[in-house]
């Protein structure tokens, strides 16, 4: 029975990593990577709240849905840019360790 609850990884009763030298490089070079996706990520909402900007010009009678949008689009990318700008000072961190 005490195997068995071993096995299990549930909510709060997850196994730790092992504790040991942090090899910074690794940390690096994943932050760095987060870091490009999240920029990336970034692009798309960005495009949609542009797109949405000018579908507002182009019809007036749905304006007020294609603000909306547009600024429901422009939230995510500000979100999806603030994580990338974290991920930046992550890595120097990691850099800066090494």
């Amino acid at each position: 029975m005490a195997e068995e609850e071993q096995k299990h990884n549930h909510l709060f009763h997850q196994k730790k990593e092992e504790e040991g030298p942090v090899d910074y490089e690794k940390k690096e070079k994943h932050h760095k990577h987060v870091e490009q996706i999240s920029g990336l990520t970034t692009l798309a909402p960005g495009a949609y709240a542009l797109y949405e900007k000018q579908q507002a010009k182009k019809d007036p009678e749905n304006a007020h849905s294609h603000r909306t949008k547009e600024e429901i689009a422009a939230v995510a990318a500000v979100g999806g840019a603030g994580f990338a700008f974290h991920e930046h000072h992550k890595k120097k961190d990691a850099k800066n360790h090494q």
